[in-house]
């Protein structure tokens, strides 16, 4: 009744092989963008871009590289931070020696920067893996951040060590600086959010995604079937950087505006992102999203209903949020370690047969 094939007839392979083959998941896909892009921007605030919008639209795309990576190549990362550092230190130099440039260009540049300094800590995964590999992504995490501190060019040479975004224009409205409108950095992010979407769903569900799942799987049996370890892993390492490039970009120019290296990209940014692939579900774009969405809105719903509205001490609802994401972390991973990704597609298995039993 209310999520039906019947009806929906394929006609081609390259119809019956389309991203979203049922017509109602189509439709939903095409309602989520009209209202992102038609109706959110007459309607959003300060507060709800700046608490919620921006840091999800960020952050899924930092899960999204982080989910190739790890979701569906089986490359272990835990230096999600310093890797989104390089993206904001590279948009910070790229805008303050070419400021007549766009900046999306700069932060499409900024991108392709980290992928290849992420390839470049991808290289020992050629001979180590799991553990191994999750300490030596662990060290780049502290190497970069430790760089970004220590050499005073990063940062234009500043006393403060602190690096500010300058005031930038697309096509003629503010999306950087201090005097933006929150329609506008919404937009300008959500674009960003949409292009790594689709590019990763895409490629996913494509040749190249196929070799990164069967070196995630059994990464012996795929090399005698023909797939290339090497491409394969430095690949997914790439094309992670790039996006994880993008948000760090945004988070910094966009959102943030002013950043110190040790408190904005800690090792906190890369265990957070982290957290949010394993409740939202590996190797799911989806799951990216959903596990984005998760992590931002539980400490807005807590501070506005155990804070606001319940009188609670702040530093206890902070607490809580940390015991809560634990939980949810140990549960998801006994018991359905493919996250909220696959709760979803059971929900919609049971309404294609509902009202008949599963």
């Amino acid at each position: 009744m209310f999520y039906r094939e019947a009806g929906d007839f394929k006609t081609s392979y390259a119809k019956d092989s389309q991203t979203f083959p049922i017509k109602f998941d189509r439709w939903r896909y095409y309602l989520v963008l009209a209202v992102a892009f038609l109706v959110i921007p007459f309607i959003i605030n300060d507060y709800w871009a700046n608490a919620v919008f921006l840091p999800f639209l960020i952050y899924a795309i930092a899960a999204i590289g982080l989910n190739i990576l790890t979701g569906y190549a089986g490359q272990v990362s835990l230096g999600t931070g310093g890797f989104m550092a390089v993206g904001a230190y590279a948009t910070y130099k790229l805008t303050t020696a070419f400021p007549d440039i766009n900046i999306a260009i700069h932060i499409f540049l900024a991108g392709g920067i980290t992928a290849a300094v992420v390839t470049l800590f991808g290289l020992p995964s050629l001979r180590i893996k799991g553990f191994y590999l999750a300490v030596a992504t662990l060290a780049a995490q502290f190497f970069l951040v430790w760089l970004f501190n220590k050499v005073s060019w990063f940062y234009n040479y500043s006393a403060s060590g602190q690096i500010n975004m300058p005031e930038r224009e697309v096509f003629g409205v503010l999306v950087t600086g201090p005097n933006t409108q929150a329609w506008a950095t919404y937009l300008f992010c959500l674009v960003f959010v949409v292009f790594a979407g689709v590019v990763a769903r895409n490629m996913t569900r494509g040749s190249l995604g196929r070799r990164w799942m069967s070196i995630r799987d059994m990464d012996i049996a795929a090399e005698i079937i023909g797939v290339n370890p090497l491409t394969a892993k430095l690949s997914a390492f790439a094309i992670s950087g790039f996006f994880v490039g993008i948000s760090g970009a945004l988070f910094f120019s966009v959102y943030l505006g002013a950043v110190e290296v040790g408190e904005a990209f800690g090792i906190n940014k890369s265990f957070l992102v982290l957290f949010m692939i394993i409740i939202g579900g590996l190797g799911s774009i989806f799951g990216s999203f959903a596990g984005a969405a998760f992590m931002v809105l539980l400490p807005v719903l807590l501070k506005n209903v155990l804070v606001g509205g319940m009188g609670w001490d702040t530093a206890l609802a902070a607490h809580l949020e940390f015991v809560i994401v634990g939980a949810l972390i140990i549960i998801f991973l006994i018991a359905e370690p493919h996250g909220l990704a696959q709760l979803w597609r059971v929900a919609k298995e049971k309404l294609r047969l509902w009202p008949f039993p599963h």
